[in-house]
């Protein structure tokens, strides 16, 4: 009796020290610690021998880098997934993409339902950050949705090529390929099976449209693609999706536009397309640097012009909320307003009938300021530590954007880095898709409010 009321005691103390523990630490504290822990599984899984094709481990840096790139739904490898990696190690690939894309907390709120508990406020606001929801109320329902979503599409998806790639590869090998694509599509995550990537579907109108539009409404966010299934009117969508459509459509078409004109002239890339696959393959690499990570050309055989487009665009990337990277579309939106606000001599920032608040521009500048000086330092490390290329700026300044928005292209470097190399540019996709923001305030103490007042003062500006 006292053995059994000892070991009461000892489970209430440990009970009482998690929840201290839980109390003391953020939302986005925790939303970093899980992560970080969910790579280092995926690390020693990856790591194990029955995960390698050959049957030897692949080593422990290229399977915290492939890890990493996963949970990250970012796309950048050093090994072929394809070929070094067994069915085994794909399938936990494609495991590590589908919790990092929609989220681990959103995953334990569907069992926490399924066990009939109850969600408390302490998740909920885990949950308001990981999706980065303006309101913690109907949280519980756009987890709901958010796995409604994942399943319908991936499913459609899978179907559709399992039957565009049955008469190629038979039934079971192509729904498998299906499956890992649909997954790795529509969480942006840009992992291939095949070690061209999409190349050999440049011209399938099939294929380009499924992934296209798998990445597309990946990228685009739960929170818009909830709002449209539930208004259903342009009049009656809330501002952020408004301005994340729009925007998206408007980027989609410039890119489009640019690239097809640019690359016509390429005869490395579009030489041997006809004019439709021509068209196909531009609006391909229109969408894919907004997070994709996919292509059906040869990124590395692309004009400088058209590598440093691409580089924009990855920088820019998808909406926040949603499974792309980058320092978000809508971001991107409100600095422009805001500068326009300012051409105009001030005043109320505003769009659709609707004001922008002060902070909402203040955070969307932090965002960008603390990206831009990332991906600086990171192109900077990476000249220092890659020696040999140190006459290919562009080639580094493309992966550590392509690292940091999370987005999965690149020029041909990745393969070739140095293990410092490797290291940096693990750490530099781990920032990249938790954000400087969240890891700014993972990072900072409690918020302190400054009691004293000081006076107004200038200071020129331009």
């Amino acid at each position: 009796m006292d053995a059994l009321r000892t070991r009461r005691n000892e489970l209430s103390f440990v009970e009482r020290t998690i929840n201290r523990l839980k109390g003391n630490i953020s939302p986005p504290q925790l939303i970093t610690i899980v992560f970080f822990f969910l790579i280092c599984i995926g690390t020693v899984l990856l790591s194990m021998p029955f995960s390698s094709s050959n049957g030897q481990s692949v080593g422990v840096l290229n399977a915290l880098f492939t890890s990493v790139s996963a949970v990250c739904v970012n796309g950048l490898v050093v090994l072929d997934t394809g070929s070094a990696f067994s069915i085994a190690g794909q399938v936990i690939i494609m495991i590590l993409i589908q919790i990092g894309g929609i989220g681990f907390m959103t995953l334990g709120v569907m069992v926490a339902i399924l066990l009939g508990k109850k969600i408390g406020l302490k998740h909920r606001l885990i949950i308001q950050h990981s999706t980065q929801a303006t309101s913690a109320q109907g949280l519980v329902r756009l987890s709901l949705y958010m796995v409604l979503i994942v399943f319908l599409f991936e499913s459609i998806a899978t179907l559709i090529l399992t039957l565009r790639w049955e008469n190629e590869m038979g039934l079971a090998h192509a729904a498998y390929y299906a499956l890992f694509h649909s997954v790795s599509a529509f969480n942006n995550a840009g992992f291939a099976l095949w070690s061209d990537g999409l190349s050999q579907h440049v011209g399938d109108p099939i294929v380009n449209f499924i992934i296209i539009t798998l990445f597309v409404v990946g990228g685009l966010g739960y929170i818009v693609i909830v709002d449209i299934f539930r208004k259903r009117s342009w009049r009656k969508l809330s501002l952020h999706s408004k301005i994340v459509i729009l925007a998206t459509a408007i980027l989609s078409v410039m890119g489009f536009l640019l690239l097809f004109l640019l690359e016509s002239w390429n005869s490395a890339t579009y030489g041997e397309l006809s004019f439709g696959e021509r068209i196909m393959a531009s609006i391909f690499q229109s969408f894919t640097p907004r997070s994709a990570g996919f292509n059906t050309v040869d990124i590395g055989s692309m004009l400088a012009v058209s590598q440093f487009l691409l580089i924009i665009l990855m920088f820019i990337g998808a909406a926040s909320g949603g499974t792309g990277g980058g320092i978000k579309i809508n971001t991107v939106v409100v600095l422009l307003l805001a500068t326009f606000n300012t051409f105009r001599g001030g005043g109320q920032i505003h769009a659709f009938k609707r004001k922008i608040s002060q902070d909402t521009v203040m955070r969307a500048l932090a965002v960008v300021i603390s990206s831009l000086a990332c991906v600086l330092l990171v192109t900077l490390l990476l000249t220092i530590t890659e020696d040999m290329l140190e006459d290919h700026f562009l080639e580094v300044l493309f992966e550590a954007t392509s690292a940091f928005s999370t987005t999965g292209l690149s020029m041909g470097l990745t393969a070739e880095l140095s293990p410092i190399g490797k290291v940096i540019v693990a750490i530099t996709m781990f920032i990249g898709r938790l954000g400087p923001l969240t890891l700014a305030f993972a990072l900072s103490q409690k918020k302190q409010t400054s009691k004293i007042g000081y006076p107004e003062d200038h200071i020129l500006i331009g």
